[in-house]
């Protein structure tokens, strides 16, 4: 693993006494690539980063080191898929493996028939499941089977849910109310792709049974993040996940759960594995790879089957050697005894230390853990869901604590998630609590929310806030 020797290393302190870095060759590649890449970086996301995109050579275990030279505790992972950090040894010879063989047929190959019934058996309750390569792409892949299942169209999706950048599920990430209607996020999103979309609020079984009813006879499928992932990283309250189950089974819907960002995070058998709800198909992608591009949809043998029956079901990358060689070794470190446990440990742990810190410097933060991901949300005393997350102050996070953080060599994500891996450990752990507590001492406290209005609409910006980070 990299290392820089003690916390700080490589800091100086600017006329304030506080802690900066010189990030000069990351602007300078930033104004580069603005002048070939769209927004200077790959992602609108990434275009946002304050005080700009930084540029990276290279990671080991939790950490990465950027092009200036500066090495920094990993809590992106990027944007979790590094579950066993950066090149893990057990992937990377996997990896070199089957490079040296090939990486693309226009065929099939034994990985992918040995990875899909690996992948299988650790979900546990799944008969049968399709390869692709990204989330955006496994969501689509699954409605399209849900909508020919039922011979239905509409969708009910949960308030909060990020269901990746395509124009039919852009929606009700930010802005949504109760009246179940699905408002775009971005220029250039026709209203047309919407028609078909209706939005429930998450853990409001009533309000979601009323928008069923109302749409009775018309919805294929429910879609929901089982944890609300990108806004709130939640347990789910009681009852609520077979509540969704029930609603799904009264209504002859397809219960659909992304679990794209969350999947491996929670448990190797995903949501099912920590809750015990079981849906009719569930999506994968990022931590099922290890950073290589690579997706799933998994579910009831009778629904996937539907591509040998008319569902087109195509992709030129889906379930290359390459990708499902990283899926068997991701199973492979996984798999060994205690790693769940060890995972849980750790966020509980530094969730509860971030939060002594915060309530210390007498900062509102709730910070909370599940999985192998910790939360932290300022100006709210309690995140229970989403309505409670989109009431925090994401400048606080975003303009005041990242860059402070970065300075002090922790890299953070916008809209306060710190994903963990198996690498991190506790000189990272103490890092990470103790860069927190030196910036808090230096910042306002976040702006405290009021308590929400059961009638609240949450509105956003019409196209992605970058700077806060509330997307994937």
């Amino acid at each position: 693993m990299i290392r820089t020797g003690r916390a700080g290393e490589g800091e100086r302190m600017d006329p304030t006494g506080e802690a900066s870095r010189d990030w000069s060759r990351s602007a300078a590649a930033y104004e580069h690539g603005r002048r070939s890449v769209g927004g200077g970086a790959a992602t609108s996301v990434r275009a946002g980063w304050r005080p700009h995109p930084l540029f990276f050579t290279h990671g080991s275990g939790p950490r990465i080191v950027d092009v200036d030279g500066h090495s920094y505790v990993d809590h992106v992972l990027g944007w979790g898929p590094l579950l066993l950090g950066h090149a893990h040894p057990v992937v990377t010879a996997a990896a070199h493996a089957q490079l040296d063989r090939g990486v693309l047929f226009g065929s099939s190959s034994p990985a992918e028939v040995t990875a899909a019934r690996r992948f299988l058996a650790a979900l546990g309750w799944a008969e049968r499941m399709l390869w692709t390569n990204t989330g955006t792409e496994a969501v689509q892949i699954a409605l399209r089977l849900a909508r020919a299942h039922t011979g239905r169209d509409v969708v009910v999706k949960l308030g909060g849910g990020y269901h990746g950048w395509h124009d039919t599920v852009l929606a009700g990430y930010r802005d949504y109310g109760d009246d179940g209607v699905a408002r775009g996020h971005s220029a250039g999103q026709p209203a047309s792709a919407l028609t078909d979309l209706r939005v429930a609020r998450y853990g409001d079984l009533p309000g979601t049974a009323a928008l069923l009813e109302r749409e009775a006879g018309r919805v294929a499928a429910i879609l929901v993040d089982p944890t609300s992932s990108n806004t709130g990283s939640v347990e789910p309250p009681p009852g609520y996940l077979a509540g969704l189950r029930a609603l799904a089974d009264t209504h002859g819907a397809v219960l659909i759960f992304d679990e794209v960002v969350s999947g491996l995070r929670l448990s190797l058998a995903g949501a099912t594995g920590r809750f015990g709800v079981v849906p009719d198909l569930a999506t994968y992608g990022k931590a099922i790879g290890s950073g290589i591009a690579v997706a799933a949809v998994a579910g009831r043998g009778d629904v996937v089957d539907l591509v040998t029956r008319g569902v087109v079901h195509s992709g030129t990358f889906n379930g290359n050697p390459l990708a499902t060689a990283a899926v068997l070794a991701t199973l492979d470190v996984l798999g060994a005894d205690g790693v769940y446990p060890a995972l849980d440990r750790a966020a509980v742990a530094l969730a509860d230390d971030l939060r002594a810190v915060a309530v210390r410097a007498g900062h509102v933060v709730d910070v909370r853990a599940l999985g192998a991901t910790v939360v932290a949300t300022p100006g709210v005393e309690r995140v229970a869901g989403p309505d409670d997350f989109l009431r925090a102050d994401p400048t606080w996070w975003s303009h005041e604590l990242i860059p402070r953080m970065l300075a002090h060599g922790i890299y953070l994500l916008p809209g306060g998630r710190l994903f963990l891996s198996t690498e991190h450990g506790a000189a990272e752990h103490d890092e990470t609590v103790a860069a927190f507590a030196a910036v808090l001492t230096r910042i306002r406290p976040p702006v405290t929310a009021r308590p929400p209005s059961r009638t609240a609409t949450h509105r956003g910006r019409p196209t992605w806030d970058s700077s806060t980070g509330r997307s994937s």
